[in-house]
C-alpha cells in the first residue's frame, strides 16, 4: 500500500479530509453515482417503519447470512467493517425497508400497471422451422399438415436455426421477444393451430402455436412489476441528480 494511500485512508479514519477533497475522489474512481444511488435509497426509506420483531428478524437473518453464529465473530466482523452495532441493525434492516417502501408507493397502482404491461409479461410456446426456399418451405408445410412426418422430426432435418436442436420447440418466453410480424400472428392463434409458410425477414417460415401462458398477478408477478417501477424511479431520481451535479460544476467553473 502506498503512502498516499496510508495517508488517506488515515485522514478517513480521523474524518479530516474535506467534503470537496472526498467528492473528487470518488467521482475520480467513478464512485459517486453509487453514492447518490444508495444515498437516495436512504432518503426514500427514511419514512418508512419496521416493528421490534422485523427489526430482531432482520437482526438475526443478518447473522446466518454472515456466518456470525457468536458474540465474538459479530465484533470481530463490525472490527473489520469499522461498523457499530447500530450501523449493522441499520445495514440488515435496509432490503426490508426497501421492499416496504416499494409497497406503499406503488402497492395500489400495481393493477392498473400489470393491465398495461401484460403484453409484455404474457408468455408462449411455439414450434418453428425456417428455410430461405419457399418451395421447401410448402412442402413441408402439407407434410406436416397431412401427418406424413411430425414439425418436430422435420424442423431437426430442415429448419436453418438454432430451433432445430429442439425440434423447433421455442419457448416459455415473453411474446415480446419474437419477431413483432410473428409476435402478432401467434397472439392470434389458437393453440395446436398451424399456420401456412410466410415470409419473415430473408426466411420463409411455418408456425404452430403451442400453448399460451396469460401472465398473472401472483407474488411473483407483484414482486417483478415492484422491483422494475423502483429501479425505474431509482435511474430518474439518480439522472437528475446527477445532471445537476453537472450543472453546478459548470457554474463553479465560471
Amino acid at each position: 500500500m502506498t503512502n498516499l494511500c496510508i495517508d488517506y485512508l488515515e485522514q478517513l479514519r480521523q474524518q479530516t479530509i474535506e467534503t470537496p477533497e472526498l467528492i473528487s475522489l470518488l467521482a475520480g474512481y467513478q464512485m459517486l453515482p453509487q453514492l447518490y444511488r444508495e444515498l437516495l435509497i436512504d432518503q426514500a426509506i427514511s419514512t418508512i417503519n419496521c416493528s421490534p420483531e422485523e427489526l430482531e428478524e432482520a437482526r438475526e437473518q443478518f447473522y446466518q447470512t454472515h456466518n456470525l453464529a457468536e458474540e465474538s465473530q459479530r465484533q470481530t466482523w463490525l472490527q473489520v467493517q469499522g461498523m457499530t452495532d447500530t450501523q449493522l441493525l441499520k445495514l440488515a434492516t435496509r432490503s426490508l425497508l426497501v421492499e416496504k417502501y416499494k409497497l406503499a408507493t406503488w402497492g395500489n397502482k400495481l393493477e392498473s400497471h400489470f393491465m398495461t404491461q401484460k403484453p409484455h409479461l404474457d408468455q408462449v410456446v411455439y414450434s418453428l422451422l425456417r428455410t430461405r426456399e419457399i418451395g421447401t418451405a410448402q412442402e413441408l408445410y402439407f407434410r406436416i399438415k397431412a401427418g406424413e412426418q411430425s414439425f418436430a422430426e422435420l424442423a431437426r432435418e430442415y429448419s436453418q436455426g438454432m430451433e432445430a436442436q429442439s425440434g423447433g420447440l421455442i419457448g416459455p418466453m415473453a411474446l415480446s421477444q419474437p419477431h413483432p410480424q410473428l409476435a402478432a400472428k401467434l397472439r392470434a392463434c389458437q393453440p395446436g393451430q398451424l399456420l401456412p409458410p410466410s415470409r419473415l425477414g430473408d426466411w420463409f417460415v411455418i408456425v404452430r402455436l403451442e400453448q399460451m401462458l396469460p401472465a398473472k398477478l401472483d407474488e411473483s408477478t407483484r414482486k417483478k412489476l415492484l422491483d422494475g417501477l423502483f429501479q425505474k424511479w431509482l435511474e430518474e431520481s439518480l439522472q437528475g441528480l446527477l445532471n445537476k451535479s453537472r450543472q453546478q460544476e459548470v457554474v463553479t467553473a465560471r
